[in-house]
């Protein structure tokens, strides 16, 4: 994708207790910085939370998470993490995100998550208006956020 594409960005410095002696980022961290961002994006569109979900008994599980490593952040860097929504099914959501260090892309991602019933540990249709409120969230301009 291009950055242009995304219309939710969450910026970080990288600390020096994520980069090994080189100091690059060691690769594990990505995820975290990827779980980070999607806390931010979601909190954005103003839809329950994970404590919310949790007393409502229905919570979003991972279900998948890849990561593609192109170029490595380094200690002290910004990054921009990129957030968006490739798609819905029924009960799962898919999630793409980049890493950026301005305008240099260096990592890929994408999570994929469920919406289950916690009780049942089974997969519920994810609600029509979460639907709709990050098709919404995702046609605004970056500038708009």
């Amino acid at each position: 994708m291009a950055r242009e594409d995304f219309a939710f960005f969450h910026s970080l410095r990288v600390r020096w207790a994520e980069v090994d002696m080189q100091a690059i980022v060691f690769n594990g961290h990505y995820l975290t910085y990827f779980d980070v961002a999607f806390t931010e994006y979601w909190r954005r569109t103003g839809l329950p939370d994970v404590l919310q979900q949790a007393r409502d008994g229905r919570e979003m599980f991972a279900r998948k998470a890849t990561v593609e490593y192109l170029a490595p952040a380094r200690f002290d860097e910004m990054l921009d993490i990129g957030v968006r929504c490739a798609g819905f099914g029924r009960s799962s959501a898919r999630f793409l995100l980049e890493i950026y260090v301005q305008n240099q892309h260096l990592v890929s991602g994408e999570l994929v998550y469920v919406y289950a019933d916690v009780a049942l540990r089974k997969a519920v249709p994810i609600p029509d208006d979460w639907r709709a409120t990050i098709a919404r969230i995702e046609k605004l301009a970056p500038s708009l956020l």
